[in-house]
């Protein structure tokens, strides 16, 4: 694939689709559409040919579950609520048998079940007063793009570069971080789709040695509040299905899990399976 990420629109007479090619991922993600989803598989198929894509993603609506299935796609997740009250299914294809096989699928099912053992925190903790939490601003665009570059050897977005996370930024997203002694140490952003009135909670990242006190929780549910003043109330957030902190986290929070993506990009040092986890703002 091309190396440069770009979301396409066609619209062509039978069908609307909006496409985001990530040739870092290897892959092409269908975010929206309408209309005849015959003609328009078939024009994303000419597409992950063009491009050599190893996999496709759909978010389909769920009247169009059965369709998809018929056309030799299968589920891995879902989001409840995420078409303006709608839920969404994330449908895959695949087209290489590597990015078909795994070996962590099994490890990562018994971590899932180890998760659901976990109880609530039963009091709400606070780091020291040394650790300050505040809303980011394109000043802080340095900075953040150090934290993931410290965190992260890999990182499916290119946010190590400073220029890119302003971009984020004058596109909606959302970031709050940690500061410790006036440094950024832990991070989080909520990407928000104004139209369909849902979140997605991403770029996670603390330091180390920063871990012990449970910032990137209080970080989530600062964004959470954030989104819930918005009017959004539908958040989902895609974690690493190797971190056990991060998808205990989440549940721990009050997120229900919802499926599982195989291979699904480059993340930390590998390409990895990632977890979905959605949670209804408005039961808050």
């Amino acid at each position: 694939m091309n190396q440069t990420a770009a979301t396409i629109y066609l619209n062509e007479t039978n069908y609307f689709c909006e496409l985001y090619l990530d040739p870092f991922n290897k892959r092409i993600r269908v975010d929206d559409y309408r209309g005849n989803t015959k003609f328009l598989l078939e024009k994303v198929e000419e597409l992950v040919k063009k491009y050599q894509a190893e996999k496709l993603i759909i978010k389909a609506r769920s009247e169009d579950f059965k369709m998809f299935i018929e056309a030799g796609l299968q589920p891995e997740a879902m989001v409840d609520r995420y078409f303006l009250g709608s839920d969404a299914y994330f449908f895959s294809k695949f087209y290489t048998s590597d990015r078909k096989r795994n070996d962590h699928w099994i490890t990562e099912d018994g971590m899932i079940q180890s998760i659901f053992k976990l109880t609530p925190p039963i009091d709400k903790t606070f780091p020291p007063k040394e650790y300050e939490l505040k809303k980011a601003d394109a000043s802080c665009a340095k900075e953040l793009s150090v934290l993931y570059k410290q965190v992260f050897q890999i990182y499916p977005t290119p946010l190590q570069e400073p220029d890119y996370v302003k971009k984020t930024m004058n596109d909606g997203t959302i970031y709050y971080v940690f500061t410790y002694q006036g440094k950024i140490v832990s991070a989080a952003s909520a990407e928000i789709n104004l139209f369909y009135k849902n979140a997605e909670l991403t770029d996670c990242a603390t330091l180390t040695e920063h871990r012990k006190y449970g910032l990137m929780k209080i970080i989530l549910q600062e964004l959470e509040n954030d989104l819930i003043k918005k009017g959004i109330f539908c958040a989902y957030s895609i974690a690493r299905a190797l971190s056990f902190g991060m998808n205990a986290a989440l549940f721990q929070l009050g997120y229900s899990y919802r499926g599982r993506f195989m291979n699904n990009c480059y993340i930390y040092d590998k390409l990895e399976n990632m977890n979905m986890w959605v949670k209804n703002l408005a039961d808050c």
